[in-house]
């Protein structure tokens, strides 16, 4: 093919995306019908094999047990931009879309980011001998950080290091070749026409397993001789509201425990209770600081009633760092495409993404677009601007990659040269073990 100018490369790249519009909400739809968690994506994996295998991008495959990664090759291979969508599920059995047996459903918009990233695939398949990198489509497991006690298990039986799918991507060395990335993910939208939200900041987490060992005996005719290890967990949570006001609100600290195990019968005084919880912070310094404080409240309350309380402490995901010259070529591109009227930088963000462990190791934008009905993770969760959710964003997207990589991605290499990683993949390893070692 002849050379184009960059502005047709990136009307043809537009024109490709909305001519797919058909196949890619079709598995968008498919993969929101069948609905499963992480490191269980086994159908996904399947939806997402074929895809790749109808537009023939080569593939391989059982990346953290489900990933699956493709390649599209540049006229040279200077550089690498990786485009993830997430293939795991979120657990709301109350959505009216939830798997009746393990009601999961996507109400976090992961089967909207497997379309984005087949969006901007089929977008740039036809002009990648313009462009001066490759491109890496990677479907990935595992985002959503739930079922830490299933997790732990995997980690145990030595099927997986980490709970988390781009931090196991990250240890097999999935990531080695690849010099930045790219995802996006769906919000809440201000407006009828939906919006584009440059990626900002996030909290990061430690994940908790916390187990109370008590003494059984019976509840209601020798309550004296049993050591309640369901009152122990109580304290333990209470105790750590009572230090809630000791926090830095610019720590932006999160606790928000649940119980997984409460006791056996009624009539017997609990002897063993496990409570799973995030404790999440801003900052690095913060996470570990916080959860120092948490873990001393959650013994506590052991202490009370003399039971024993057992705390393992799990890597959760680092805090999210957006590059900012990615995110202005982002905010260039959708202004084209949104209007700058709907184009605004986020503001910190108090949940997570291990999309923030990638970002500590190499430049990552993680735009959020508001296209839906409802908040994330709810029953009321739909889409509303499917404009914005299957088409605009996905244009924006591949116009930053043709930005990066054209004109012998000096774009790439700008953004190279100007970023400063945090960490490497072996201090990046090194720091979730000591978390796992509770040092």
């Amino acid at each position: 093919m002849s050379r184009m100018t960059k502005e047709e490369v990136k009307q043809r790249v537009c024109e490709a995306i909305v001519n797919a519009q058909p196949r890619l909400r079709e598995i968008a739809e498919s993969i929101m019908d069948e609905p499963e968690l992480g490191y269980k994506e086994v159908k996904t994996s399947k939806k997402v094999r074929d895809m790749f295998d109808s537009l023939g991008i080569p593939y391989t495959t059982d990346h953290a047990l489900t990933g699956v990664k493709g390649r599209m090759k540049g006229k040279d291979s200077k550089y690498t931009v990786a485009m993830i969508g997430e293939l795991d599920a979120i657990l709301c059995p109350r959505h009216p879309r939830a798997d009746d047996l393990t009601g999961a459903a996507h109400c976090c918009g992961h089967n909207i980011q497997i379309a984005n990233m087949f969006a901007v695939a089929i977008g740039l398949q036809s002009v990648m001998d313009q462009l001066a990198g490759d491109v890496v489509i990677f479907a990935v497991p595992a985002e959503e950080m739930v079922e830490v006690d299933y997790r732990n298990k995997l980690r145990e039986q030595g099927k997986i290091k980490y709970l988390g799918g781009k931090q196991q991507l990250i240890y097999e060395g999935a990531f080695d070749d690849v010099d930045m990335a790219m995802q996006m993910h769906v919000e809440t939208a201000k407006t009828p026409a939906g919006e584009m939200g440059l990626g900002s900041t996030s909290n990061g987490f430690v994940a908790k397993l916390i187990e109370y060992h008590g003494k059984v005996a019976h509840a209601a005719a020798a309550p004296h001789e049993g050591v309640n290890a369901l009152n122990a967990a109580l304290l333990g949570v209470m105790g750590v509201n009572s230090i809630r006001e000791t926090f830095k609100e610019s720590d932006c600290f999160r606790f928000h425990p649940i119980i997984n195990q409460g006791g056996t019968l009624v009539n017997c005084v609990p002897d063993y209770v496990q409570v799973e919880s995030f404790v999440r912070a801003a900052n690095i310094d913060a996470i570990v600081d916080c959860n120092n404080r948490v873990n001393r409240a959650l013994k506590a309350g052991g202490d009370a009633v003399g039971a024993t309380c057992v705390i393992k402490d799990l890597p959760g995901y680092l805090p999210m760092r957006n590059d900012e010259h990615m995110n202005e070529l982002l905010r260039n591109n959708s202004n084209q495409i949104f209007g700058e009227e709907n184009v605004y930088q986020g503001e910190h963000m108090t949940a997570s993404t291990d999309m923030g462990d990638v970002s500590h190791l190499m430049p990552v934008i993680h735009p959020w677009v508001g296209c839906i009905n409802g908040v994330l993770h709810s029953a009321e969760y739909e889409i509303t601007v499917p404009e914005v959710a299957y088409i605009k964003t996905a244009q924006a997207l591949a116009m930053t990659i043709v930005d990066l990589l054209y004109d012998d991605a000096a774009g790439a290499k700008d953004v190279l040269d100007k970023f400063i990683p945090v960490l490497n993949k072996q201090s990046y390893i090194e720091f979730l073990d000591r978390i796992a070692k509770s040092e």
